[in-house]
């Protein structure tokens, strides 16, 4: 049987989603946790690969177990074993094709800037130069649709295609923060923050807005912006179909 588990966390501690080699990881966590509890080797695949202290309002993994188990139980007792920065959500019974990654239809990402130092928004990029939000929603407009993103991608990453679908790209003064919402049906390793640093530098005039299209156009990350830091970035939201869960 497969089974999908709902959690939230805040990647300040560590060191992406993935299980690495002598390296503290939302993933491993997950696998020592669920191991215990249910008494059995599990090992969940995640819908995505977040990087070094990014964190997650919403991230989903599968996993697969021969045996029927008390969803609200379980969650007591993980929620008790794990650390504060990690909390399961839920769990749900999924066809046994399911995959938490592949069968997501679309991700959400907001990346979170401030334009006051504050030692309480450690979530939150501090810009302190001014910007210009009219031009950096323009400039947005230009990511939309089906594209090639290879100019905001690292190097090297083993996809198969760097074609990813935007549907949505915009900012928003939402309490006190400028929040950058994305949301497409895939993204590349470091996406989201490439976008940003580049959008950032149509906001304080660096660049024209339209030029973030002749930038995607070039297919080279040395054109892109720096990539912003990974304190900011959340993925908050993982869609899926209705039919892959009974």
């Amino acid at each position: 049987m497969r089974f999908f588990i709902e959690l939230s966390y805040k990647g300040t501690n560590y060191h992406g989603w993935q299980v690495q080699p002598n390296a503290n990881t939302v993933q491993a966590e997950i696998n020592k946790a669920l191991s215990l509890i249910l008494n059995a080797k599990i090992e969940v695949s995640g819908a995505g690969r977040t990087d070094a202290g990014v964190h997650a309002k919403q991230m989903f993994a599968h996993f697969d177990w021969d045996k029927e188990f008390d969803f609200h139980i379980t969650i007591i007792k993980l929620n008790s074993f794990l650390a504060n920065d990690i909390a399961v959500r839920s769990f749900f019974k999924v066809r046994d094709e399911a995959s938490s990654r592949f069968d997501a239809l679309s991700r959400i990402y907001h990346y979170n800037i401030v334009q006051q130092k504050s030692p309480f928004k450690t979530t939150a990029y501090f810009v302190h130069k001014p910007l210009d939000v009219n031009q950096m929603n323009l400039a947005s407009q230009y990511l939309l649709g089906k594209q090639d993103f290879t100019s905001f991608s690292k190097a090297n990453t083993q996809t198969f295609t760097n074609n990813c679908n935007v549907m949505v790209a915009s900012w928003q003064w939402q309490d006190g923060e400028l929040v950058f919402t994305i949301k497409a049906d895939r993204f590349l390793r470091n996406m989201v923050r490439a976008i940003v640093g580049t959008l950032l530098e149509v906001g304080i005039g660096k660049i024209k807005a339209k030029q973030v299209k002749e930038i995607i156009a070039q297919n080279d990350r040395c054109m892109a912006g720096t990539s912003v830091p990974a304190n900011a970035l959340f993925l908050s939201e993982i869609e899926y179909s209705k039919d892959i869960f009974i």
